[in-house]
């Protein structure tokens, strides 16, 4: 738990694990505007927090999504993802990556609130964008080749 002082009202503010939360209300006591008879009255404070486009935060640990494309799929790929606090977090695939698969970089979360040293991981969910369009007889064929998949068609509850 860390403290952060507003300055000179001498309100100090002590943000840990619910700060993070969707929304959060503070009660001051007595430090808000006095009442006719002179008593200070409380004062409320309200955090709420914004979601934010590229990561999700459960507990220490970030969760985001990365499209990469079918060939990235296939045949791997290298790249970076820019971490909340600006570095970069490596991303390398060197084998066939599916849909809806998950890897986790450990160590590259949030730090945990109590002990500012550790660290959560970072899941990474993969989505795989197709390629628009048609392939032409002979493109299809070259597919055949080179992936040397039998049909695989199963229907079954996935619930």
């Amino acid at each position: 738990v860390s403290t952060q002082s507003t300055g000179s009202s001498g309100i100090n503010a002590e943000y840990g694990k619910q700060w993070y939360q969707r929304r959060v209300r503070e009660k001051f006591s007595g430090k808000g505007e006095p009442h006719m008879e002179g008593e200070s009255g409380d004062l409320y404070f309200k955090v709420k927090t914004l979601r934010h486009s590229r990561f999700h935060r459960k507990g220490d640990d970030l969760y985001t999504n990365l499209t990469i494309s079918l060939q990235e799929a296939l045949i791997g790929f290298d790249m970076n993802i820019l971490h909340l606090d600006g570095h970069k977090v490596p991303v390398k695939r060197e084998a066939v990556t599916w849909y809806g698969a998950t890897i986790m970089k450990k160590g590259e979360g949030m730090p945990n609130f109590e002990n500012r040293n550790k660290l959560g991981n970072m899941y990474i969910t993969f989505d795989v964008k197709f390629p628009r369009g048609e392939l032409s007889a002979e493109e299809k064929e070259s597919v055949k080749a080179i992936l040397k998949q039998a049909s695989v068609q199963t229907v079954y509850n996935g619930l």
